[in-house]
């Protein structure tokens, strides 16, 4: 039997041991939030302090956004940030604390750029309807959020046998 010369070629299946690992589940994840979250404000006060003074903080700014620095640092810097770390590291510095990673839930690979843009955007839409999207994580099976969904991802950390076991699609 001959191989299809014109079909796409399949992702390589990652060298992950599905029996090692299972997926993290909600409390893990809003751990790891929390100290992304804290990071980021770490970052972002200083620097907006330094391009705005203290009027930002006190409510004297009018608008939305007090400018395009207020922009950069509030949104893309932290997108940006984010994105690098699910594609280098598989994990934001908050996952890798608590020993969680971020893969494709097909192959277990590292996410694509595509696919780190969209759970990115993914959390927007997760947020919309009371956060539901994001609460999901605790009833789904596989513990995916709508970001997750919507990106095909899930995350992993090291077996400690509370959750089910994590199966990666073949196909």
């Amino acid at each position: 039997m001959t191989t299809n010369p014109y079909a796409p070629p399949k992702a390589p299946v990652s060298d992950i041991d599905p029996t090692e690992v299972e997926y993290a589940g909600f409390w893990i994840r809003t751990g790891a939030a929390l100290i992304d979250t804290v990071l980021i404000i770490a970052i972002s006060f200083p620097l907006l302090l330094a391009l705005y003074g203290w009027a930002y903080f006190n409510g004297e700014k009018t608008g939305f956004l007090a400018g395009t620095g207020d922009f950069v640092i509030t949104w893309l810097l932290p997108a940006a940030a984010s994105i690098v770390f699910w594609l280098t590291r598989q994990a934001t510095p908050g996952k890798m604390l608590l020993s969680a990673r971020v893969v494709d839930a097909r192959t277990g690979n590292t996410l694509s750029v595509g696919q780190s843009i969209g759970r990115y955007l993914g959390y927007f839409v997760s947020m919309l309807p009371f956060g539901l999207g994001l609460l999901w994580v605790a009833f789904d099976p596989r513990k995916q959020g709508w970001h997750d969904k919507l990106a095909g991802t899930v995350v992993i950390r090291s077996k400690r046998g509370r959750t089910q076991p994590v199966s990666f699609d073949k196909a």
